[in-house]
């Protein structure tokens, strides 16, 4: 752990500093989160928004609505209070006038219904997930939920519906106080009159409530979305330790690479005594060629490495009696452009035909 002395005497830790969550949430750590239902999520938006499509349906449909009304309240006092009182007529009643409403009131719910999805939708896209449904042994705590009941968020959450609160209530005060007078003189109208005049009052009053509604959920999406991403922020130790989660710690995968370079360097050196010759630069590098003439269309490189690589080459070669041959061109060319396992390509046949042509003839000399 790292710590240093500052003037004025005191340890100071700087491992506190990487625990500090203040790097913002990688793409990884906010998929986790919406897998589990934590999403930036509004519970005002769809409110808002319903609203405003009841409104809508209000001004484009209202004749019809209010048709539908007078319709059922023609039939209740006309036909409905003069039927018998009795089982039958008060059940068929109740259904009749359950359809009634029904008929009146569902393309509105329905609608209202559709708009809430989209609403929801717009804001978390499309989520299926059952772990907020799991159950939490901490909720049942109450210690623990004594400081939810207390916390942050649940007194901003109540600042908020007072302020909405109080919107609402200056709203209403405004308006029915611009109508005031009109109020005073409700009595001289006839009925249909007084129910038009407050028709016309309740849909100014909530025309008026709606947009102040849709503007504040709106900014409380955007309070929300602040507060989900604040809540998800990372310390730096966190993203490294996500880091080596995905890719690996990178001390591990270093000992697995040096293990693999070992690995092919002793099957690589264990190739060597096959070879027909070794041809050096003569220091540098060294490459290792074999030719089975029934096997293979082009001598192959069966080891080939640069200083220390090239010497142990050199000294296998040496132990098992193998021809080295120094050719400064042709070991450079053949170290860069043949891999481990590779074929010597045509523009070097030529030059490498003559080098194991001058082998073969050593070993029959021999």
């Amino acid at each position: 752990m790292e710590t240093m002395k500052p003037a004025t005497g005191f340890p100071l830790d700087l491992q506190w500093f990487a625990q500090e969550k203040t790097e913002p949430p990688t793409p990884r750590r906010r998929m986790e989160a919406r897998q589990k239902g934590q999403v930036a999520k509004s519970a005002e938006l769809p409110a808002a928004f319903v609203l405003a499509f009841s409104l809508l349906v209000l001004l484009m449909f209202g004749g019809w609505l209010k048709e539908g009304l007078f319709s059922l309240f023609e039939a209740f006092f006309t036909d409905y209070m003069r039927r018998d009182v009795t089982a039958d007529a008060v059940l068929a009643m109740f259904a009749d006038l359950a359809w009634r409403w029904a008929l009146i009131l569902a393309p509105v719910m329905a609608g209202s219904f559709a708009v809430a999805l989209a609403a929801n939708y717009v804001q978390v896209g499309f989520l299926f997930t059952g772990h907020p449904l799991m159950p939490k042994l901490n909720k049942l705590n109450p210690v623990e939920g004594f400081k939810r009941m207390f916390s942050l968020r649940s007194v901003v959450d109540f600042l908020k519906s007072l302020f909405k609160l109080l919107i609402v209530g200056w709203i209403a005060y405004v308006t029915l106080m611009a109508e005031r007078d009109f109020l005073l003189n409700l009595h001289a109208l006839p009925i249909e009159g007084v129910f038009g005049y407050a028709a016309s009052v309740t849909m100014n009053l909530v025309l008026k409530i709606g947009a102040a509604l849709i503007v504040l959920a709106i900014l409380d999406y955007f309070y929300q979305r602040y507060e989900y991403l604040k809540g998800l922020r990372m310390s730096k130790q966190d993203i490294k330790d996500e880091y080596k989660k995905l890719e690996g710690d990178p001390l591990i995968k270093s000992r697995i690479r040096d293990k693999q370079r070992r690995l092919a360097m002793r099957r690589m050196m264990q190739e060597v005594p096959k070879a027909d010759v070794v041809i050096t630069n003569p220091t540098h590098y060294a490459v290792a060629l074999r030719y089975v003439a029934e096997e293979m269309d082009a001598p192959q490189v069966i080891a080939k490495g640069a200083d220390l690589i090239a010497l142990r080459i050199r000294e296998i070669a040496r132990e098992h009696g193998i021809v080295i041959m120094e050719n400064k061109p042709l070991a450079r060319a053949l170290y860069d452009k043949v891999d481990i396992g590779g074929f010597v390509p045509a523009e070097l046949f030529q030059a490498v035909a003559e080098v194991l042509a001058y082998v073969y003839r050593l070993k029959k000399k021999a």
